[in-house]
């Protein structure tokens, strides 16, 4: 394996940009509708259920819903590319969401909103991997750059999901009108990618017998490495931060500050926004200082703004300690993801499927437990396992880190012997 120059030293002058093309702009668009979907359905979920007299821990099933669909999108998706191509397996997914987020909004009880809340999720996962593991043989080298960005896309757009949520709570409409506009998005992406050429990063459908494998060009055991390996907890442990915020800080504040629902609810927005300003900041900056680096650096950033939020007792402070924690959230996932892929020695979409049944069991476990354990102890004191992950996180970056720059030591050394 090659270790790519920008993954763990700063890059030449060659690699300081990348193009925004119309393949990249389309592509960024699923970003877009993610991060809509995120970020206005995460933060409604003790609105849901309230509206469905739901305790914490059956409101939590709704992360182990998201769960479900991930990991039904980590079986699937390298197959559905292989065999249906790139762009045919995102117009399925995008299908796949649109009917997932119709049954949810529209759902008068748990059993229907679960269900739609796993399909949506199967749609949604499918639809990034395909899309995530697209950009990045795209922009190869940049690719760090370009995922960073992609994600901080997604996160701009998201910065309004709590916003829209707040405003239709507040004028009496509830969450659901909110988490609606996520099909609306879906829609004029599949209508942007529909127009893309197959060819190259958008990937060709396969004619059956032809590859080696059904999840690509190389082995499932390819990829998998010590650095891979430590990539892919981080994004276990990035996304099981960021759920278990965005679940459950509504409650909270709530709990901590006495401010209403929709106040407490727009809040989620602090942590939208410092997710967003600080991918705009770190895609560049990643391929100039190795993103490991950054990526543990991150966790701690995570840590200050939980120490910050978890002791607030008034919602402005809240929104500081939300902010704070963004800025060291925004970086973990796509970091994580840049890195993983550019050690998976060609298996991209089968290491993309990987991230994503890591990322799907973590949705599944953590917002789940922390609600479970904020029904036995009070959500103050459950959200003690935020800086618990996010330790977890720093220790597999840090190691990851090291051997990426021993391997490529190594290599040169190889290279020069």
């Amino acid at each position: 394996m090659t270790t790519p120059p920008a993954l763990t030293t700063a890059a030449d002058d060659g690699t300081r940009g990348f193009p925004r093309d119309r393949f990249t702009v389309a592509i960024y668009g699923t970003f877009v509708v993610w991060g809509w979907l995120l970020y206005s359905f995460n933060p409604s979920v003790p609105l849901l259920a309230k509206d469905l007299d739901l305790t914490g821990a059956q409101a939590g099933l709704h992360g182990t819903a998201m769960a479900v669909g991930a990991i039904v999108s980590a079986a699937l998706t390298p197959r559905l590319v292989r065999r249906l191509g790139r762009r045919t397996t995102l117009m399925v997914a995008g299908t796949t969401l649109v009917l997932g987020v119709t049954l949810l909004v529209l759902a008068p009880a748990l059993v229907w909103t679960l269900s739609g809340v796993a399909l949506l999720a199967a749609g949604g996962n499918t639809s990034v991997s395909a899309a995530q593991a697209g950009l990045a043989m795209h922009h190869g080298p940049r690719a760090s750059a370009a995922l960073t960005e992609a994600n901080g896309v997604g996160s701009a757009i998201g910065l309004l999901g709590p916003l829209a949520v707040g405003v239709t709570v507040g004028i009496g409409w509830g969450w659901r009108p909110a988490v609606a506009v996520t099909g609306l998005l879906m829609l004029v992406t599949m209508l942007m990618q529909s127009r893309l050429a197959v060819g190259g990063a958008m990937t060709p459908a396969r004619a059956s017998g032809q590859g080696a494998h059904p999840d690509g060009d190389v082995p499932r055991s390819a990829g998998w490495n010590l650095p891979g390996t430590c990539f892919l907890l981080t994004i276990v442990a990035a996304i099981a931060l960021e759920n278990a915020t965005t679940y459950w800080s509504t409650d909270l504040v709530i709990e901590r500050t006495g401010a209403d629902a929709g106040i407490s609810v727009a809040t989620t927005a602090g942590l939208v926004a410092g997710m967003t300003v600080v991918r705009f900041i770190v895609g560049p900056l990643s391929l100039r200082i190795p993103p490991a680096r950054i990526l543990a650096t991150s966790f701690l950033v995570a840590i200050a703004g939980w120490a910050v939020l978890w002791t607030a007792t008034t919602p402005a402070l809240a929104l500081v300690g939300l902010v704070i924690a963004g800025f060291g959230y925004g970086v973990q996932y796509p970091m994580s993801i840049a890195l993983l892929l550019a050690t998976a020695d060609g298996a991209t979409d089968a290491a993309q499927a990987r991230a994503t049944l890591g990322g799907g069991l973590a949705i599944g476990v953590a917002p789940f437990a922390l609600g479970a354990l904020a029904d036995a102890v009070g959500t103050y004191q459950a959200f003690v396992i935020v800086p618990v992950v996010a330790v977890v996180g720093f220790v597999m970056a840090a190691i990851g880190g090291r051997a990426l720059t021993r391997r490529a030591a190594e290599e040169a050394d190889a290279v020069v012997g």
